[in-house]
C-alpha cells in the first residue's frame, strides 16, 4: 500500500511513539503535529494512559483537543480537563476474571484505574512507577464500581508472556486483554474495547473513517488502531508483533520517527 497523502486523521500513541526515552517529546514533533493540524487534519492522541498522567501532555505536543486514554475506556477533553466519554469495565466481569487468573496464575496482583482517575492496588501488586495517593486495600473493596481498567502484575512473567497465559482462560467474549510495557504488566479493559473502537467513534461523529487515517505506534495495545486505520506506521523500537503488521517503519522515538513521516506527508 502506497504513503497517504495529507490523511484527514492522524492518530499517534504517546509513550515510546512520540515520547522519547527520557520522557520528553520533541519541538521537532511539536511542530510536526501542528502542521498536521493547521492543514485541518483531525490529530488525536490515543494512550494507554489514564488522564492524570497527560498534566503538560497539551504543552508538550501543542494539542489542546481530544484524547482517547486508557486504551479507548475513556475520551478526555485536554482543554477543559474533563471526560468526555467512558467505556467502562463492569464489576461482575472484573470479580470473574479476578478470579479466573488468579486461580490460573499464581503469583498475580491486581490494581483497578477508576473512572474518576483515581488507582488503587492489592498489596501483591507492586507497582513500578510513581503512585502518590494511590488506595491500597482488597481488591474486592477496590472494584466497588464500573472501571476504566483492571491492571494485573506479576514479578516473575515479562508482560507478553503474563499475556499469553491469560488468554488461555479469559475469552476475547468475556474482556479485551493487552500490553503496553515489557514488565510484566498485563491491561483488561470491557470487552469490544481498544483504541480503536473508540477512535473509529470519535471519527465517525465527524464523517471520518479509517481509510482517512495514518496512526503511529508502537506496542500491542496500538494493534486494534493500526489495524483499524488505513495506513500504519511502527517506530523502529517497536514491539516485534507491530513491526510485523504495519505498512511502514519509521525511525525510532528517539529519532522522532513520528515527526519525519508527517513531514513528508504535509510538506
Amino acid at each position: 500500500m502506497g504513503s497517504p497523502r495529507a490523511p484527514r486523521v492522524v492518530a499517534t500513541d504517546l509513550d515510546g511513539t512520540i515520547v522519547r526515552s527520557d520522557g520528553t517529546i520533541s519541538a521537532r514533533t511539536r511542530e510536526a503535529l501542528a502542521a498536521a493540524e493547521t492543514a485541518d487534519a483531525f490529530v488525536v492522541l490515543v494512550t494507554g494512559r489514564p488522564p492524570r498522567w497527560l498534566k503538560g501532555i497539551p504543552d508538550a505536543t501543542g494539542h489542546h483537543g481530544v484524547a482517547v486514554c486508557a486504551n479507548g475506556a475513556l475520551v478526555y477533553d485536554l482543554h477543559r480537563e474533563r471526560v468526555l466519554a467512558s467505556y467502562p469495565l463492569s464489576v461482575e466481569i472484573a470479580r470473574e476474571i479476578v478470579a479466573t487468573l488468579r486461580a490460573a496464575i499464581p503469583g498475580i496482583g491486581f490494581g483497578v484505574e477508576s473512572l474518576d482517575d483515581g488507582f488503587g492496588h492489592e498489596p501483591a501488586y507492586r507497582p513500578r512507577w510513581s503512585t502518590d495517593g494511590a488506595q491500597v486495600a482488597a481488591i474486592d473493596e477496590l472494584m466497588a464500581g464500573p472501571m476504566a481498567k483492571l491492571l494485573a502484575r506479576h514479578d516473575d512473567l515479562d508482560s507478553d508472556a503474563l499475556l499469553a497465559a491469560a488468554r488461555e482462560v479469559v475469552a476475547d467474549e468475556v474482556a479485551t486483554l493487552t500490553h503496553s510495557s515489557a514488565d510484566g504488566l498485563l491491561e483488561i479493559s470491557a470487552v469490544g474495547v481498544s483504541k480503536a473502537t473508540t477512535l473509529a467513534t470519535l471519527c465517525g461523529e465527524r464523517n471520518l473513517h479509517g481509510g482517512d487515517a495514518i496512526a503511529f505506534g508502537d506496542m500491542p495495545n496500538d494493534l486494534p488502531m493500526l489495524d483499524w486505520a488505513g495506513y500504519s506506521v511502527a517506530v523502529a523500537n517497536a514491539h516485534p508483533d507491530v513491526l510485523a503488521v504495519v505498512d511502514e517503519v519509521t525511525a525510532s522515538n528517539d529519532d522522532d520517527g513520528v515527526a519525519q513521516v508527517l513531514e513528508r506527508l504535509f510538506a
